[in-house]
């Protein structure tokens, strides 16, 4: 069995989520404590409990402590099984989390998965589902895993009630990623979208972004999108693109009494803030792909514009159950160089 202590770190729920990929993974027995002891309120929130619930469908785990609220959890996973699933995150908890989670398990799964999630798409303290698309799906596509996501319905907080259709092939092979030196800024494209809001709201974000990105990328586009919901809401997501290799995606989301100019201000000072440094990869994308690296065979390196507590956790998570050498150099906050040696797929007992 794995210990590992919830309270590590920053001590959020990507410590839970990273030691339920891997226990699926490698079959090893996870027991956790002081899950989130930190944060208000401590404990399991609704994503995490689905999270747990999943991991534990499909593997056919015993587990024992998924409940709201609690601090402390054990599971004992069996072989991850392929098939068709559904899971539930009640009202707007974020169900990108549970996707992330599930992921890497069933693409090692050895068949094809059809996964439905419903939840929170666009919420706060997460990526949002377009982040996911934008970013996160094509990098895991360039590593080798074969993936393919859909939003039928957004769900915006606090009501949620998104729904995303996810398609896993199972990954034959899952190769390194070395991007060091990103080159010049190409362009930069994004999205700005709305649920049951006037259409002129996701036009004044995208304009007020605009009016700030030519004068440093001329090649800027944004596409405004109007999405179906049971609530209503708002977000714009940014995506600054690279020569050599590597990108930057940065996100905001809107809220009651928040001016839509605001709200692009947000992702468009992010974007300024990524290009000041030397960055190849954003702060978010680094600690998500930390997993998947190390499941690859051979060394990965890249450059990201901060680092954070979520990477240092996540590395910390990876070494109690894997041999992958994972050297992180920079201070937290600032920019900083990761490398990662990673172990050979056939060291998991579920292959």
């Amino acid at each position: 069995m794995v210990e590992i202590d919830g309270a590590y770190g920053e001590g959020g729920g990507q410590i839970l989520r990273t030691s339920l990929s891997l226990a699926a993974l490698t079959g090893q027995a996870l027991k956790i404590n002081n899950i989130r002891t930190r944060r208000d309120p401590p404990g399991l929130r609704p994503q995490h409990v689905t999270a747990v619930q999943a991991i534990a469908k499909i593997t056919r785990a015993k587990v024992e402590g998924a409940l709201q609220g609690s601090q402390s959890l054990t599971l004992t996973p069996g072989k991850i099984q392929a098939g068709t699933y559904r899971f539930e995150t009640p009202t707007a908890g974020a169900l990108s989390l549970v996707l992330e989670t599930l992921s890497l398990p069933l693409s090692l799964a050895g068949g094809s998965s059809w996964v439905t999630l419903t939840g929170g798409t666009h919420v706060p303290w997460s990526p949002n589902f377009h982040y996911l698309q934008e970013q996160w799906l094509p990098v895991m596509k360039a590593l080798g895993f074969r993936l393919a996501a859909n939003l039928d319905t957004a769900g915006f907080f606090p009501r949620g009630g998104g729904k995303v259709s996810l398609k896993v092939l199972p990954c034959k092979e899952i190769t390194p990623l070395n991007c060091l030196s990103r080159g010049p800024l190409v362009n930069i494209r994004g999205v700005s979208g709305v649920a049951n809001l006037e259409n002129n709201i996701a036009a004044r974000q995208k304009h007020q972004a605009l009016k700030r990105l030519y004068p440093v990328c001329r090649d800027s586009k944004i596409k405004t999108l109007q999405f179906p919901s049971p609530g209503k809401g708002t977000f714009i997501l940014l995506k600054a693109n690279f020569e050599n290799c590597g990108s930057a995606c940065c996100t905001a989301l809107g809220a009651p009494g928040k001016p839509a100019e605001q709200v692009a201000d947000e992702a468009v000072d992010q974007i300024f803030s990524f290009l000041d440094t030397q960055g190849s990869l954003d702060q978010y994308l680094a600690d998500q792909i930390l997993l998947p690296l190390a499941l690859a065979q051979g060394r990965s390196s890249f450059r990201t514009n901060a680092i954070t507590g979520h990477l240092l956790s996540n590395a910390h998570v990876i070494r109690q159950f894997l041999p992958a050498k994972i050297e992180i150099q920079g201070a937290m906050g600032n920019p900083g160089r990761v490398s990662i040696l990673g172990t050979a797929l056939t060291t998991l007992n579920n292959l």
